[in-house]
């Protein structure tokens, strides 16, 4: 591969909306283990809250997967391979981010929580209000 295409694969990796609509591998290989990744990521998003032994995985995950992420773009980056295989490098990396944003988005409230949340504060506040004004 050329210099030209190996920068044009790395900008790929760059986007900030590179994940949108791509696919997250059901498979992925690490360290030199298979890990069912859809499945897992599957298993953690229905949980209504995590508790904590699950958070200790979650998260060893999400380590696993921005080290595999830094590993196969360095292999883009330096490594003397086809534009073939940087481009499957590339895919992998797009579905890796995928999984890591799915299981980082775990612990964000979702959108009705921010709702009620923000409702509390705001009733907070007029309570607060009107008891100055009495």
């Amino acid at each position: 591969m050329n210099e030209q295409e190996r920068r044009r694969l790395l900008d790929r990796l760059r986007r900030p909306s590179g994940t949108v609509g791509k696919k997250m591998p059901d498979e992925l290989t690490l360290g030199g283990t298979t890990i069912d990744l859809n499945a897992f990521v599957f298993e953690c998003k229905r949980l209504d809250t995590i508790p904590e032994d699950e958070r200790e995985r979650i998260e060893e995950m999400k380590t696993e997967l921005k080290r595999e992420r830094l590993e196969r773009k360095q292999r883009i980056a330096r490594d003397d391979i086809s534009f073939e295989e940087g481009e499957r490098l590339v895919e992998s990396v797009i579905g890796i981010d995928r999984a890591h944003n799915a299981l980082a988005g775990l612990d964000a409230p979702s959108i009705e929580e921010e709702m009620r949340r923000k409702k509390l504060d705001d009733a907070r506040e007029l309570l607060t209000l009107i008891r100055r004004g009495l």
